[in-house]
């Protein structure tokens, strides 16, 4: 596969936000206080999904994954962009780009598809609850988060190829953060309406198709709710399904948005902002939505906690 061709430079300029010298100072401080937060957190949360037996459920085993992604996803691109706000030279090889394209467009993918497999589970547990045990069972579970990271790396192969693969006729000033296909796009020669066609047929796909079934089966689980008698039932339903729709909101919202219009039609500061929404701000949010929404995380945070990061029994 030719990643590369005559008219790739060694490497890309990301402008930024450098044309506005008065914002680098308050975005270094909000990235570094977000991803702070969001090792902590997402580090957290795997931790206690481990080390706790009471949380051995194919819910956290999914949150997990979800924990793991998130913390990838932020370190594919915000250690790059902390570096490059307090440099003068806001650069990134073709290597590196390529890299970070390759990696934030296949953890992105993952999430949509992990979101919707985590969807199918909270139906099963409301709407299925004696079948619960047999259909989400270890090997199904297993099957489903590396459906989704497979499928999600093999997205973000084509995709990759397909930008990658366009001339730029020298052109090597992106005007992003990061390497993103929206803003290379942007660079090339050429015209881009058959690639952006292609490239909005994989969005829907990734995008689109979980998000539908997403909303299915939450309709389900509504309806599941509203036959329970017992107000604490009903109210431990929606607390548990409300923190994975907070997530779906936040996530699929702002990644809609980015890949289901053409790049040309895209504000250029507006798309700079939506895209750090949803790589630095939404995974900042995932662990405290989770934690603070769910009583049995609170729970195992307040036995655990002290043991692991003070060292009590």
């Amino acid at each position: 596969m030719n990643w590369a061709n005559e008219s790739s430079p060694k490497e890309f300029i990301l402008l930024g936000f450098s044309d506005r010298a008065w914002l680098q100072m308050p975005l270094f401080v909000v990235l570094l206080i977000s991803y702070t937060i969001t090792i902590f957190g997402n580090v957290s949360i795997m931790m206690v999904c481990i080390l706790d037996p009471k949380l051995h459920t194919p819910m956290y085993f999914f949150l997990t994954n979800l924990s793991i992604l998130d913390l990838c996803y932020t370190t594919t691109t915000a250690p790059h962009m902390l570096v490059n706000i307090g440099c003068n030279k806001k650069t990134i090889s073709y290597a590196g780009c390529v890299a970070q394209l390759i990696i934030f467009l296949a953890l992105g993918a993952t999430e949509c598809l992990l979101l919707a497999v985590m969807s199918f589970d909270r139906y099963v547990a409301v709407c299925r609850p004696l079948h619960y045990a047999v259909i989400m069972n270890y090997w199904f579970c297993l099957r489903m988060a590396a459906f989704s990271w497979l499928t999600g790396f093999g997205n973000s192969v084509l995709q990759s190829s397909l930008t990658l693969n366009m001339p730029r006729c020298g052109h090597q000033e992106v005007d992003h953060f990061f390497c993103e296909v929206p803003a290379l796009l942007k660079l090339s020669c050429a015209d881009t309406k058959p690639i952006e066609a292609e490239l909005f047929f994989f969005s829907v796909l990734i995008l689109l198709i979980p998000v539908t079934l997403i909303l299915i089966s939450y309709g389900f689980i509504a309806q599941a709710v509203l036959k329970i008698r017992l107000a604490e039932g009903r109210q431990k339903a929606f607390g548990t399904c409300g923190s994975h729709m907070i997530v779906v909101s936040l996530f699929y919202g702002t990644a809609i948005y980015m890949y289901l219009q053409p790049p040309s039609s895209t504000s250029k500061d507006w798309g700079k902002m939506v895209s750090l929404f949803y790589g630095i701000i939404t995974p900042m949010l995932n662990p405290l939505i989770y934690s603070l929404r769910n009583k049995d995380m609170k729970e195992a945070f307040k036995r655990l906690m002290p043991r692991i990061f003070f060292c009590k029994k």
